[in-house]
């Protein structure tokens, strides 16, 4: 499990367990039993475990407290507390549905064959305003056979993520894929969960045909390069695919024009500068996409000074925009970024690692051959998708000298690229 982004508060494992003990009337304004609950993720203790079935246990019907049992649960699903399991299936009936839903989705993490807890779980789908999405992800994975007529209600749901997540379901339950196509396209759902939550059923269900639509898909590259990573891993283990298959399609996502990606929005009306700028600040990438194409295709001579004045304004500290500026500095090949980019390279904090691999590539995008040093150097990372973008910016640059650095790389991904780099040349 990937923790960078787990360890922002600063306890130490006692003080986070002594506020999750501690009566809510009891903490001071600076205090919050919600963080130590978040917090305990780190430490994989008994105790930190019991501390956190303690505040699961608690059940005072308060609304800060049943969002700190949801955390708890969450949490103890995170850790993998298999000793928790008879507590988390006694929030299975709790009133609250999102108490419910974590508990499914923390029995799901946890692991589970007892036929008894998987039949509470099914019978959930015939209870009103539940997560069934969650639950049919859960059931799925453990292969209960005895809940795939009650999952089949759900596949023409009106809510197209537990439509998509009950068709995956079906097919992985009956081994039948014919109606996968369905799942496929709900990657342009004009909502981004939507869209995100159908690569989700797409590697649940190792959907490996769908490689090449999830590099199209218009979320976040974290997304795409995670379904394509864990479909390709499954599907070359299986020998359904090989990684020649999969390369052209990962290095597409880690390229990440907006060219290559199949929008779902459009403007009615052709928008300013001022308006595109603002696009690059969306939660929904399927936007910002939208804003950089058109920037790129109608605003290229004036969008480097608009750029650098939303850096300097609110970028350098958005990570979702600064992002995006990285990108676009690179595909308008604006020599004058070079600076920022370098910087952006060598940025280390976990919220902006995205930006680190875009850097790299619009480095290479740049031409940039004073560059190659600073990218070498981040071919010491553990971040696999930034060292993949360091070769790719390397080739483009006309350096090839580290592949042979990186042939034995402890990421199977680099070693393969690596690998079929140093045969074709």
């Amino acid at each position: 499990m990937d923790k960078r982004f787990f360890n922002f508060f600063n306890l130490t494992e006692d003080r986070a367990i002594a506020l999750l003990d501690t009566p809510q009337d009891e903490l001071s304004e600076d205090d919050s039993r919600y963080i130590a609950a978040s917090h305990l993720v780190n430490f994989p203790t008994e105790r930190s475990i019991d501390a956190l079935i303690r505040a699961v246990q608690q059940t005072d019907s308060a609304l800060d407290n049943r969002i700190v049992r949801r955390k708890s649960i969450e949490t103890l699903g995170r850790l993998q507390a298999e000793v928790a399991i008879p507590v988390i299936r006694d929030c299975l009936s709790d009133d609250d549905c999102y108490t419910v839903e974590n508990a499914v989705w923390a029995i799901g993490e946890i692991g589970t064959q007892d036929p008894d807890i998987l039949e509470e779980v099914a019978q959930l789908l015939d209870k009103p305003k539940q997560t069934y999405r969650v639950i049919i992800h859960t059931l799925t994975k453990f292969n209960y056979q005895p809940a795939l007529e009650r999952i089949r209600k759900f596949v023409d749901d009106t809510d197209p993520a537990t439509a998509s997540a009950a068709i995956a379901g079906v097919c992985r339950l009956t081994s039948d894929y014919s109606q996968m196509a369905k799942v496929v396209a709900t990657l342009q759902n004009p909502n981004v969960l939507g869209r995100r939550l159908s690569i989700q059923d797409l590697i649940d269900a190792n959907y490996y045909d769908a490689i090449p639509h999830i590099a199209k898909c218009p979320v976040s590259l974290v997304f795409r390069l995670r379904g394509i990573r864990m479909l390709a891993e499954a599907g070359i283990k299986e020998g359904a695919i090989s990684f020649e298959t999969i390369q052209p399609h990962l290095e597409q996502t880690l390229r990440d024009h907006p060219n290559d990606l199949n929008l779902v929005h459009s403007y009615q009306i052709q928008p300013d500068m001022s308006f595109l700028i603002r696009g690059l600040y969306e939660t929904d990438f399927g936007r910002c996409y939208l804003a950089a194409k058109t920037i790129l295709e109608h605003h290229a001579d004036a969008a480097p000074d608009a750029l650098f004045a939303t850096y300097d304004e609110e970028a350098k500290n958005d990570y979702g925009a600064h992002f995006h500026v990285m990108k676009l500095f690179g595909w308008l090949k604006h020599a004058p970024a070079y600076d920022l980019l370098v910087e952006a390279l060598h940025n280390k904090q976990p919220q902006f690692q995205k930006s680190r691999a875009a850097a790299a590539i619009a480095l290479g995008e740049l031409g940039a051959t004073s560059a190659i040093e600073d990218l070498k150097a981040c071919l010491e990372t553990n971040i696999w998708d930034l060292k993949y973008a360091v070769l790719m910016a390397l080739e483009k640059l006309g350096d090839t000298s580290s592949y042979e650095i990186v042939v034995n790389d402890n990421d199977w991904l680099i070693r393969e690229k690596a690998l079929l780099t140093t045969i074709r040349s």
